[in-house]
C-alpha cells in the first residue's frame, strides 16, 4: 500500500505541473506523460492531497540517493497519509449513504418507478418481447452508469460496443434487475449501495454510493460464447 501510494504521488506531480503539447516531441516523452496522466487520475479519484513542490524535490532526492528523511520517517509519513485517506473515505461513505437513502425515499414515489423487496428501484423505458434471462445466463447489453450527481463512471455506448457477461458475476443489483427484463427492453435502475459496491466503493465510485444505470438488454448469449463482466 505504501509503495503504491508513493508511486501515485510521483505520477500525480507530472499531471499537476501540466505539459505543453509542444514539449512532447518524442515517443519517450509522450509515453512518460501518458503514464503520469493515468496514475494522476487515479490519485485524484482517491482524493490524495499532496504538496507538488515537495513531490518534485523528493523525486530529485530519490534519484540522487540523498533523501531528507530516513526509512522509518518515510514509512511513518506514508502511514499517516494512508490513515488520513481512510478517514476521508469513512466520512465520505457516511455522507454518500445518507444521500442515497434520502434520494431513494423520494424517488420511490415518482411516476413509473417500481421497487423490489431488496430495495432495487427501476423504471421501464421500453418493454421488449423476448425471453427473460436466468441468473446463470450470459447476457449482451448496452449500458450507461452514473452517480447521483450525474457523474458518468462507465458507458458501453462511449466505447462503441455492447458488453457480454455472466449474470451471476456482476453486482447484485444487476443480477436481480436484468432478470426482470425481456430481451429488447431498456430499463433505468436505481441501485442502493448494498446491491452495488457497498462500503469499499470501486474505481471512480465513492464508498456507499447509490448508482443509476440505463440498460438495454440486447440478447441472451448462447452457452460457450466468450464473456467479460463490465467494470
Amino acid at each position: 500500500m505504501i509503495a503504491a501510494l508513493a508511486a501515485g504521488l510521483v505520477a500525480a506531480n507530472f499531471c499537476a505541473a501540466g505539459a505543453d503539447k509542444a514539449e512532447l516531441t518524442n515517443p519517450k516523452q509522450k509515453s512518460s506523460y501518458v503514464i503520469g496522466v493515468n496514475i494522476g487520475k487515479g490519485m485524484k479519484q482517491q482524493g490524495v492531497d499532496v504538496d507538488f513542490d515537495m513531490v518534485l524535490k523528493g523525486m530529485k532526492d530519490g534519484a540522487a540517493g540523498t533523501p531528507a528523511l530516513n526509512d522509518q520517517e518515510m514509512q511513518e509519513a506514508m502511514m499517516s497519509l494512508q490513515k488520513e485517506m481512510q478517514n476521508k473515505a469513512s466520512e465520505l461513505g457516511v455522507k454518500s449513504k445518507k444521500e442515497g437513502e434520502d434520494f431513494l425515499t423520494a424517488n420511490k414515489g415518482k411516476e413509473g418507478v417500481k421497487s423490489t423487496a431488496s430495495g432495487l428501484q427501476y423504471k421501464v423505458i421500453k418493454e421488449g418481447k423476448g425471453p427473460k434471462p436466468k441468473p446463470t445466463d450470459t447476457v449482451k447489453v448496452h449500458y450507461r452508469g452514473t452517480l447521483l450527481d450525474g457523474t458518468e463512471f462507465d458507458s458501453s455506448y462511449k466505447r462503441g460496443e455492447p458488453v457480454e457477461f455472466p449474470l451471476d458475476q456482476v453486482i447484485k443489483g444487476w443480477t436481480e434487475g436484468l432478470q426482470l427484463m425481456p430481451v429488447g427492453s431498456k430499463y433505468q435502475f436505481w441501485i442502493p449501495a448494498n446491491l452495488a459496491y457497498g462500503e469499499p466503493g470501486n474505481r471512480g465510485i465513492p464508498p456507499n454510493s447509490t448508482l443509476i444505470f440505463e440498460v438495454e438488454l440486447l440478447d441472451i448469449v448462447k452457452p460457450g460464447a466468450a464473456a467479460e463482466p463490465p467494470k
